[in-house]
């Protein structure tokens, strides 16, 4: 983790977010030495549209998005 001091922060803030955003690496900043802030990376967010990979074997031989008749509908549900 790499310390800076207020004034270091604000006069390299270009290269802190660049180490920060590459090297995904923390910076603490520190006034008059005591730590008061430590700049952080953003975890990265799934993406919700990837399909899932115990779903990608799975073939639909049907289309389900056609509504069922009703001698298909579970005898509970009629």
């Amino acid at each position: 983790m790499i310390q800076v001091n207020t004034h270091e922060a604000k006069t390299k803030l270009s290269y802190l977010l660049a180490k920060v955003e590459n090297e995904h690496e923390e910076i603490k900043i520190c006034r008059n030495g005591k730590p008061i802030a430590i700049l952080s990376p953003i975890p990265a967010k799934p993406n919700p549209l990837k399909q899932h990979t115990e779903l990608m074997g799975v073939i639909f031989h049907e289309d389900p998005l056609q509504p069922l008749d009703d001698d298909e509908w579970p005898n509970d549900f009629r």
